[in-house]
């Protein structure tokens, strides 16, 4: 009944309006059709507005409710800083007692300082982090499985310093234990405007008790083994905790 009403109410306003606009009863009849039409909808639309919602708006809200790319990638980060603290706690960062050099560490590098004082010398020596190769075992036998062994070294730059100013400068490869001699050779003042040209041979050309005297050189200075055999296990902690500090940085930037 409420549809009848309001369907009379409709023709009965624009039936006069629509004779006025028209002459013939042809046009008469197309203008109340259009108009009728137009007045259906409209009635349609008041009864059901939820049907001429668009679609575009249901998408639109289905979609702002997915985890973004962003959200994604911190849950990922977050399971990962979990795992690194869980590690983190099992590792220790301890010298033992008369360790021969005062040790600089800054969180966020990776390298830390050794220095110390032997005579009229001053002796520092960077530490980089670990480096690792995978290289497989000799001693499989023919017929079973070849394993690989995991070896680590240790990058060292050993830097000795007498009061002119000039420096005999050692590049050192640390194994466990095992000290390996790269090359030296002696560098000017900082500052100095001249350079040495010549760097001197390979060191593994050089003689082998001249091999010998350099590796004992470096050894009173306290470049040995049981120092380097130490640093294996702090700067493997140091590197957990380098991870760990770069995987918070990374998820705070991604959170701003």
């Amino acid at each position: 009944m409420a549809l009848c009403s309001m369907l009379r109410r409709a023709s009965s306003s624009v039936l006069p309006l629509a004779i006025r606009a028209v002459g013939s009863p042809r046009s008469f009849h197309g203008v109340i059709s259009t108009v009728l039409t137009a007045e259906k909808v409209k009635l349609a639309h008041a009864l059901n507005p939820r049907a001429f919602v668009p679609f575009l708006r249901f998408s639109t809200e289905l979609a702002s409710k997915k985890p973004s790319n962003d959200e994604s990638l911190i849950q990922v980060l977050e399971s990962e800083i979990q795992c690194a603290e869980e590690e983190d706690h099992e590792l220790t960062e301890e010298f033992p007692e008369g360790f021969p050099f005062e040790i600089e560490d800054n969180p966020g590098q990776r390298t830390i300082l050794l220095k110390r004082k032997y005579q009229d010398e001053i002796i520092k020596v960077e530490v980089d982090m670990p480096q690792t190769e995978v290289g497989e075992d000799e001693d499989a036998g023919d017929g079973g499985d070849e394993e690989d062994n995991v070896n680590s070294s240790i990058p060292l730059v050993v830097s000795i310093t007498k009061g002119s100013g000039l420096c005999l400068e050692f590049s050192v490869t640390a194994l466990p234990d095992e000290i390996c001699i790269d090359s030296l050779s002696i560098k000017l003042p900082e500052g100095s405007e001249d350079q040495l040209a010549y760097e001197g041979p390979d060191f593994n050309d050089l003689d082998e008790n001249l091999q010998k005297a350099f590796h004992k050189y470096l050894e009173i200075r306290g470049i040995k083994p049981i120092t380097t055999n130490v640093l294996h296990e702090y700067m493997g902690t140091k590197d957990n905790k380098e991870y760990l500090l770069w995987l918070k940085n990374i998820k705070n930037f991604i959170e701003k």
